[in-house]
C-alpha cells in the first residue's frame, strides 16, 4: 500500500498485471486534496496471494477487506483499466463516494471481439517481457527502448524512468493471476441509475481499449456517467501525463450526482 496526504480518502486501483507503483507520479499531486491510498490487487505482485480461481468480484472483495481494515465505509475511488471496472463494482456495492474510471475494462461487445483485441496485445507484451527481462537493466536506460517497450500502453513511454520500466516488467512477470484474468471474458453489467457520481475518462490514444469501441459501449452501460476524453494520452495515461490524470481524478471527486427526472 502507498499512502500520502490528508483529507477525504481516495483509493487508487491499477490495471491487470500492474501494481500500486503505477500511481507513484500521481499520488503526490493528489495528496494536498485527499488521503490517497494506492492498493495492489489480489494475485498481483505485492498484493495478497490468490487462493484458487478468481475473477473481478474476488478482486473487489479484497479491496473491501482493505477498506474494512482501514475503518473506511465509503471512499472516492479512481481506477485504470481493470481497476476502473473494480471502481464501478465498488460503487454498485455502496462503497464509493464517487468513481473516476480511466478506460475501464469489462466493456466488451457481445462477441467479445474487443476483449480478444486487448488480450492479444497484452499476451504479446508478456512474451516480449519474458524474453527480454534479463537485458532491461542496460536497455531501459535508452529512451527509444522505453518508448518502444511501452508503445501499446503509452504515447510517451520515454517519460518513464528506467527503474519504473523495470518495476513494470517485474510487476507483469510477478502477477500470478495474469493468465487467469486475461482468460476471463466476464463483462461489466450496466449501472443505471448511478449510486454515486461516476466519471468515464477515456484515453484519446488508447490502443488497448479504443474509445470508439470500448468507450462507446461504456457510455451505453453507464448512461448517466459524465464522459471525458483525455487528449494525447494512451491506456496508461498516468505515464503520459500524471498532472492531467490527477486533475481528472480530483475533478471527478468534486462531481455531484445528477438526479434522474
Amino acid at each position: 500500500m502507498l499512502r500520502q496526504g490528508t483529507g477525504t480518502p481516495l483509493v487508487l486501483l491499477h490495471g491487470v498485471t500492474c501494481s500500486e507503483r503505477v500511481w507513484r507520479q500521481v499520488i503526490p499531486l493528489l495528496a494536498p486534496h485527499h488521503d490517497v491510498i494506492a492498493l495492489t490487487a489480489l494475485g498481483h505482485r505485492g498484493g495478497v496471494p490468490a487462493q484458487g480461481p478468481m475473477g473481478i468480484q474476488d478482486l473487489v472483495d479484497d479491496v473491501e477487506r482493505s477498506l474494512d481494515a482501514l475503518g473506511m465505509q465509503q471512499v472516492h475511488v479512481a481506477g485504470n483499466s481493470m481497476g476502473g471496472w473494480m471502481a464501478i463494482e465498488l460503487a454498485r456495492r455502496g462503497r464509493a463516494l464517487s468513481v473516476c474510471a480511466l478506460s475501464p475494462a469489462g466493456c466488451w461487445d457481445p462477441s467479445a471481439r474487443n476483449h480478444r483485441h486487448a488480450t492479444n496485445i497484452l499476451r504479446r507484451v508478456m512474451r516480449v517481457t519474458e524474453l527480454t527481462r534479463w537485458m532491461l537493466p542496460v536497455m531501459a536506460q535508452l529512451k527509444l527502448v522505453r518508448s518502444l517497450g511501452m508503445r501499446d500502453n503509452a504515447v510517451h513511454g520515454e517519460r518513464m524512468s528506467a527503474d519504473d520500466l523495470i518495476d513494470m516488467a517485474d510487476d507483469l512477470l510477478g502477477c500470478a493471476a495474469r493468465h487467469e484474468l486475461l482468460d476471463s471474458v466476464g463483462q461489466l453489467v450496466g449501472l443505471d441509475p448511478l449510486p454515486c457520481p461516476v466519471t468515464l475518462a477515456w484515453a484519446e490514444c488508447d490502443r488497448i481499449f479504443p474509445p470508439k469501441l470500448n468507450g462507446t459501449l461504456a457510455r451505453t452501460l453507464l448512461p448517466q456517467a459524465r464522459w471525458q476524453l483525455m487528449a494525447g494520452v494512451g491506456h496508461l495515461a498516468m505515464i503520459d501525463d500524471p498532472s492531467l490524470v490527477a486533475e481528472v481524478i480530483r475533478m471527478a471527486a468534486c462531481q455531484e450526482l445528477i438526479p434522474q427526472t
